[in-house]
C-alpha cells in the first residue's frame, strides 16, 4: 500500500477549526462567512502563499466527498411546497432574464479574448448560493416572509438549472454530445423519481419504521448511513451516465427531502448529516478550493486583476436584475435586497470554473477572477441586503401591488399586531456588530414598546 501523509491534512483540518471560532469572536470578522475565511486561509498557506501544503491524494479524495456533500445538502434545501403557481413562474421566468443576461455578458467575454465559451460563462454566472442565502434568511428571520419564499424559490430553481446545464454542456465524464447526454440526463430523472416512489412506499411500512426508530440513535445510526448511501449511489450513476457527478449528489438530496417529509420521529437526523457535512468534509473542499487558487496569476497583471469588479458587476446584473420581477409584491426596497442575495454565490464557482480549466475553455487567470468575485459577493451582497431589510423594519414591505404570489396572505389583524415589533427583535439580537449587551437591553426595549401597542390596540 502507498504511503500517504497526513501533514497537509492536518493544516486543512486546523483552518477548519479556527475559520468559525475566528469569525464568532473577532470584531472585524464577524459578519464574514466563515467559507470566505476558509478559502483565504487556503490561498494563504498553499502554493500561491507560503506553500505549506499541496493537494494530495487524502485532501483531494475528501475535497471531492465535500463538494457532493454540499451539493447534497443543498438539495435537501428543496421544498416542493415553495415552488408552485406564480412562484415558480416568476422563478421560472427570472432565471430565463438570468440566462439572457449572462449570455450577452459572455459574449463580450469571448470578444475580447477572455473566454473560449460564453455558454459557459453565462451559466456560470447564473447561480445562486442556496445553501448561503438560506441561513442568512434565517438567521434574520425573514425566511418565512414573502421576500424570503421568493428568493428561496429563485435560488432554488437557479441552482438546479445550473448544474443541470453545466452537466449537459460541459461535462468532464463523457463525450456523447448534448444529445445523448440529455437522454442520460432523462433517464437518470426517471431513476430518480423511481427511487422516490419505492422509498415512499416502502416508508409507509409500520414494521420498517419501527425499525429504523429503534436503530436510529445507536452505534448504526441506521438513517444517516442510509442517506451515505442514497448520496453515493447516486453520484455513482452519474459517473457511470458521463454528467457531472454534482447533479447526482444534488438529486440525491432532492429524493431524500421529498421521501422524508415528517420529522417528528427523527428530529435529530438533517442535524446529524449537517454535522457531518458542514463539521468536516465540506471545509475540506473550501480549503482546498483555496490551495487550487492561482493568486499569483491574478497579481501578475493589471488587466487580469481588473476582471475581478467587473465579474463582480456581472453577477449582479445577471442575478440581480431579475429580482424586479418581485417588486410589486414585496416592494422595491425588498426586491433590491433580494437581487443582492440572489447575485450571491460561490461554491457553484468555484466547480464551474475548474471544469472550465480542465476543459481549456478558461484560463487559471480567468477562473481564479472569477472566483475571486464570487468571495466578494459572499462578503458584500448578503451584508448589504440585511441593512436594507433592517431599514423598511421588517422583511415585508407595504407593497404597491398584491400579496407575494401564490401564498396565503397573513390574517392582517395578526400581522400587524404580532409580526412587527418580533422582527424588529429579532433583526436586533442578529445584529452581530452590536454587543451582546447592548442587543439584549435593544431587545428588551423593543419587547415592551411591542406590549404596550398592544394594550393600546396599535401594531
Amino acid at each position: 500500500m502507498p504511503a500517504i501523509s497526513f501533514d497537509g491534512l492536518l493544516v486543512v483540518s486546523a483552518i477548519a477549526l479556527a475559520a468559525p471560532l475566528l469569525t464568532a469572536t473577532v470584531p472585524g470578522l464577524r459578519r464574514i462567512p466563515a467559507v470566505v475565511v476558509e478559502i483565504l486561509a487556503g490561498i494563504a498557506v498553499g502554493p500561491s502563499g507560503f506553500g505549506w501544503v499541496r493537494i494530495d491524494p487524502a485532501i483531494s479524495v475528501l475535497a471531492l466527498v465535500g463538494l457532493a456533500f454540499l451539493l447534497f445538502l443543498a438539495g435537501l434545501e428543496i421544498d416542493p411546497t415553495r415552488l408552485r403557481g406564480p412562484v415558480l413562474r416568476s422563478a421560472g421566468l427570472g432565471y430565463l432574464i438570468t440566462l439572457g443576461l449572462g449570455l450577452a455578458v459572455g459574449f463580450a467575454a469571448a470578444g475580447a479574448g477572455i473566454v473560449r465559451s460564453p455558454l459557459l460563462v453565462a451559466v456560470t454566472l447564473s447561480a445562486t448560493s442556496l445553501g448561503l442565502v438560506v441561513p442568512v434568511l434565517k438567521d434574520s428571520g425573514h425566511a418565512g416572509s414573502d421576500l424570503g419564499r421568493l428568493t428561496i424559490a429563485g435560488a432554488t430553481v437557479a441552482d438546479f438549472s445550473a448544474i443541470v446545464l453545466l452537466s449537459l454542456f460541459f461535462s468532464t465524464g463523457g463525450h456523447s454530445g448534448a444529445g445523448g447526454t440529455l437522454i442520460l440526463l432523462g433517464l437518470l430523472a426517471l431513476l430518480a423519481a423511481a427511487v422516490a416512489a419505492f422509498l415512499a412506499r416502502l416508508g409507509r411500512s409500520m414494521g420498517l419504521e419501527a425499525l429504523l426508530v429503534r436503530l436510529q440513535d445507536t452505534t448504526a445510526e441506521i438513517r444517516v448511513r442510509f442517506a451515505v448511501v442514497l448520496l453515493i449511489g447516486f453520484v455513482t450513476l452519474a459517473a457511470h451516465f458521463g454528467v457531472e457527478t454534482i447533479l447526482g449528489a444534488f438529486i440525491a438530496g432532492a429524493v431524500l427531502n421529498l421521501v422524508d417529509r415528517d420529522t417528528m420521529s427523527h428530529p435529530n437526523f438533517r442535524l446529524k448529516l449537517e454535522a457531518i457535512g458542514y463539521g468536516f468534509v465540506i471545509p475540506v473542499f473550501f480549503v482546498s478550493s483555496g490551495l487550487r487558487f492561482d493568486l499569483r496569476a491574478l497579481l501578475a497583471s493589471p488587466a487580469a486583476l481588473a476582471r475581478v469588479p467587473l465579474f463582480l458587476l456581472a453577477f449582479l446584473v445577471v442575478r440581480g436584475v431579475p429580482a424586479a420581477l418581485y417588486a410589486p409584491a414585496v416592494g422595491r426596497r425588498s426586491a433590491v435586497a433580494a437581487g443582492l442575495l440572489q447575485a450571491t454565490t460561490l461554491p457553484f464557482v468555484v466547480t464551474a470554473t475548474a471544469i472550465g480549466v480542465a476543459l481549456h475553455l478558461m484560463t487559471p487567470v480567468t477562473a481564479a477572477a472569477l472566483v475571486a468575485a464570487g468571495l466578494v459577493s459572499v462578503v458584500v451582497f448578503p451584508l448589504l441586503a440585511l441593512a436594507l431589510l433592517r431599514e423598511t423594519g421588517s422583511g415585508r414591505e407595504v407593497p404597491a401591488g398584491p400579496a407575494a404570489p401564490g401564498d396565503d396572505a397573513e390574517p392582517e389583524e395578526e400581522h400587524r399586531q404580532g409580526g412587527h415589533g418580533d422582527q424588529q427583535e429579532v433583526a436586533a439580537v442578529v445584529d452581530r456588530s452590536l454587543p451582546l449587551e447592548e442587543a439584549e437591553h435593544r431587545a428588551v426595549e423593543l419587547r415592551s414598546v411591542s406590549r404596550v401597542g398592544r394594550s393600546d390596540g396599535v401594531g
